[in-house]
């Protein structure tokens, strides 16, 4: 059984092979998700709003992260396993350095995530400079959902997905290894996978991303309805959690999920 690393997610990209990420709270789900062919756990702050029944991510703590990601890193044999770093845990540098070394000394995990653009490459290079792996998050940022006005699809405006572009290139140069696209045009998504050498992974960013993350609770048909444009309960018509996760990952990597209707213009 072969552990999936950031080597071997470039080399799917490079390969044209989609890769699988599925957000992840637990040692008991982290099971069932890897023997269902997953690539990419995300311990993701989006769990203040499906576990704790929060409105937003942004009660969530670090100390949250750290315990529900060291229970998946329990249960993880496989999968690559990336935790969130939650709203103001990464205002500055040296801030970034220790959240991250909590996450991963901690919490076991092999990536942070933190959300932004142009304002986060300094934190990217002195995380990336102690050795603590990054993944990038563009277009719709949870953390900042106040600033944005809601829940909004990002970059449709010319202006704004230039920058969008300009900002990717410029965390890749920082040294980020995974960039998160959420919620933009299917167009920008396809421009973005194509601009950057490291692995895009897309939420409501078209097809032509390299991989797909949803919600682990979208998929399962425990979040209420109506989900979000993006997401789709694979749980629909079948009769165990495994063969759930299993239909999302062959959708995925056989191109059938997203489709149009998942996509924004």
């Amino acid at each position: 059984m072969s552990q999936v690393t950031i080597s071997a997610l470039q080399r799917m990209k490079a390969q044209g092979e989609k890769i699988a990420m599925l957000t992840c709270y637990d040692a008991g789900f982290a099971r069932v998700i890897e023997a269902g062919g997953v690539d990419v756990l995300l311990v993701g702050d989006t769990l203040g709003m499906v576990v704790q029944g929060q409105e937003s991510t942004l009660p969530v703590t670090v100390g949250d992260m750290v315990y529900h990601t060291a229970q998946v890193a329990r249960a993880r044999r496989r999968a690559f396993l990336v935790a969130d770093m939650p709203f103001l845990s990464y205002s500055g540098p040296e801030v970034a350095l220790r959240t991250a070394g909590r996450l991963m000394k901690d919490g076991k995990a092999h990536m942070v995530k933190l959300e932004g653009g142009a304002s986060q490459l300094e934190t990217v290079q002195r995380l990336t400079g102690q050795g603590v792996p990054v993944c990038a998050h563009l277009g719709l940022q949870p953390q900042s959902v106040h600033r944005l006005g809601g829940y909004r699809v990002q970059g449709r405006e010319l202006r704004a997905a230039e920058a969008m572009v300009s900002d990717a290139r410029a965390l890749e140069a920082a040294g980020a290894q995974l960039l998160v696209l959420e919620c933009v045009p299917s167009a920008l998504g396809a421009a973005i996978t194509r601009s950057l050498s490291i692995p895009v992974i897309g939420i409501g960013a078209g097809p032509e991303c390299d991989g797909q993350v949803l919600v682990l609770y979208d998929i399962l048909g425990i979040s209420p309805e109506p989900l979000p444009r993006f997401a789709s309960n694979f749980h629909r018509g079948r009769d165990s959690i495994q063969g759930t996760i299993e239909a999302y990952v062959a959708a995925v990597r056989e191109g059938r999920f997203p489709g149009p209707e998942h996509g924004f213009q």
